[in-house]
C-alpha cells in the first residue's frame, strides 16, 4: 500500500509540475508585443551604423569632384622681365620689357571634357552602388544577429522549462527511492540530466551574449547594452519564383548595378584614351612695357599653340591598350557577378524550401507526436508499464525537438534576409506566414 500511495503521490506531483511549467512557458509567449522587432532594429542600424556612414561619405566626396571634371585646366600666369642687359640685368635695351606678363589657357581637344565629366558621374554612381550594397550587407548582418538572439532566447525558454521539470523529476525520484518504490539509478540519471541541462543553458547564455554584442556593434552601441528578447517577424511561407528573383536582382541589386556601371566607365575611359592622341589647343596673351626717354612704351602679343604627341607610341597608344584591357576586366567581373547572384538565388531557394518543409514537419508531426509520447509515458508510468527513465527521456526529447524548431525558424528568417540582399529588395508579404508554435 505504501508503494502504491508513493507512486500515486509522485504521479500527481509530476502532472502538477508539468502543467505549471507549461503555463509559465505560455506566459512568456504572451509578452511578444513587448519584445524587440526586426523593423525597429533595421531602422536603428540605418541611422547609426558607422560602416554605412563611411560608405555614404565616400559618395559625398565623389559628388564634389563632378563639377570640376568638365572644366579645362587652370590657366598659366607668368610675370617677369625679358631681354635684360647682362651682367647688370638692366632693362635699357631696345627690346627689353619690364614687367612682362603672360597668361596661357589650354583647351582640351573637343570631347575630352565631356568624357571626363561622364567618367566622374559614373564614378559617383559606382560609389553610390557600393554604399547601397554596404547597406544590404549591414541589414543582413543585423538580421542574422537579430535571429541569432531570437533563437537563443527561445531555446533558453525551452531549456529552463526542461530544467525545472528535471529538478522536479529528481525530487520525485528521491521521494520514491526513499519510500522504496523507486530505484537509485533513477536518482542518478535525474542528477546527470540536471547537470547536462545546466551546462547547455550556460553554453546558450554565452552564445546569446555574443550575438547581442554583435547586434550592438552593428547599431553602434556599447557591447553590454541590454538587448530585449526579439519578436519573430512575419516570415513568408512562399517566395517568388527564381525567374522573378533573377529579374529583380538584375534591376535592383546594387552589386550588379555597380558592375554594370563599371563596364560603362571602362568604355568611357577607352573613348577618352582614343582622344588623347589628338593635341590640345593653347591660347595665350602677352603684355610687356619698357621705358624709353622718359616715355613708357607698352607692347602686346598673342600666341596660339598645341602640344605635340611625339611619344604617342609609348604613351597615348599604350593608354588606349590599357583601356581595352580594363574594359575586358569589367565585362568579366559583371558576368561573374551575375553568375554568382544566380547561384546564390538557387542556393537560397533550396535552403528556404528545405527549412519550410522541416518547420511544417516539426509543427504538424514531430512536436505533436513528441507531446503525445510524453502523455503516453505519463499514462504508462502510472500503471507501471514503463520506468522512470522512459518518462524523463520522453520529456527531454520533446524539449529538444522544440529547441530544434526554434533553430529552424531563426535560420529561415536569416535565409529570407539573405535572399532580400541577393535580389536587392524586400520580399512582398505572402498570404501564408510562418509563426511560432502556439
Amino acid at each position: 500500500m505504501n508503494s502504491h500511495y508513493s507512486r500515486s503521490f509522485a504521479i500527481t506531483l509530476l502532472i502538477v509540475v508539468s502543467f505549471t511549467a507549461r503555463s509559465a512557458h505560455g506566459q512568456n509567449d504572451t509578452s511578444v508585443g513587448e519584445e524587440l522587432t526586426l523593423d525597429a532594429v533595421i531602422t536603428l542600424a540605418r541611422e547609426r551604423n558607422q560602416r554605412l556612414a563611411s560608405a555614404e561619405a565616400v559618395v559625398d566626396a565623389k559628388k564634389q569632384l563632378e563639377p570640376s571634371a568638365g572644366l579645362p585646366p587652370d590657366p598659366m600666369f607668368q610675370i617677369g622681365a625679358r631681354n635684360l642687359r647682362l651682367p647688370d640685368l638692366t632693362a635699357d635695351m631696345p627690346n627689353s620689357m619690364a614687367p612682362s606678363l603672360q597668361i596661357v589657357q589650354t583647351f582640351p581637344f573637343p570631347g575630352k571634357l565631356s568624357l571626363g565629366k561622364r567618367i566622374a558621374r559614373q564614378s559617383t554612381s559606382i560609389s553610390s552602388a557600393d554604399a547601397d550594397e554596404t547597406w544590404w550587407e549591414v541589414r543582413t548582418a543585423v538580421a542574422a544577429a537579430f535571429f541569432e538572439v531570437y533563437g537563443a532566447d527561445r531555446q533558453l525558454e525551452v531549456m529552463r522549462v526542461t530544467l525545472r521539470l528535471l529538478h522536479d523529476f529528481e525530487a520525485v525520484a528521491r521521494a520514491m527511492y526513499g519510500t522504496g518504490a523507486g530505484r537509485q539509478s533513477d536518482v542518478l540519471r535525474a542528477n546527470v540530466e540536471v547537470s547536462r541541462m545546466d551546462t547547455e543553458i550556460a553554453r546558450m547564455e554565452a552564445m546569446r551574449i555574443g550575438a547581442a554584442a554583435r547586434l550592438n556593434a552593428l547599431l553602434d552601441l556599447r557591447a553590454a547594452t541590454p538587448v530585449p528578447s526579439p519578436q519573430l517577424p512575419h516570415l513568408p511561407q512562399e517566395v517568388p519564383d527564381r525567374d522573378t528573383l533573377r529579374d529583380w536582382a538584375e534591376t535592383s541589386r546594387p552589386l550588379i548595378h555597380g558592375a554594370r556601371t563599371e563596364v560603362e566607365r571602362a568604355r568611357s575611359r577607352y573613348d577618352l584614351a582614343r582622344k588623347q592622341v589628338w593635341p590640345d589647343l593653347a591660347i595665350g596673351v602677352h603684355y610687356g612695357q619698357r621705358d624709353v626717354d622718359d616715355d613708357t612704351r607698352r607692347m602686346a602679343s598673342f600666341l596660339v599653340g598645341f602640344n605635340l604627341p611625339v611619344f604617342a607610341g609609348s604613351r597615348q597608344l599604350r593608354m588606349r591598350d590599357e583601356a581595352v584591357a580594363l574594359e575586358r576586366v569589367a565585362e568579366a567581373t559583371l558576368d561573374e557577378t551575375r553568375a554568382w547572384v544566380d547561384a546564390r538565388i538557387e542556393q537560397l531557394l533550396a535552403d528556404l524550401d528545405q527549412g519550410r518543409t522541416l518547420i511544417n514537419l516539426y509543427r504538424k508531426e514531430i512536436l505533436p507526436e513528441a507531446g503525445a509520447n510524453v502523455e503516453s509515458a505519463f499514462s504508462l508510468y502510472r500503471i507501471g508499464d514503463v520506468d522512470f527513465l522512459t518518462l524523463v527521456d520522453a520529456q527531454t526529447t520533446r524539449n529538444r525537438f522544440e529547441q530544434e524548431y526554434y533553430q529552424l525558424l531563426a535560420q529561415y528568417g536569416t535565409d529570407v534576409a539573405q535572399l532580400e540582399m541577393t535580389v536587392g529588395r524586400e520580399l512582398p508579404m505572402a498570404p501564408a506566414l510562418l509563426a511560432e508554435v502556439p
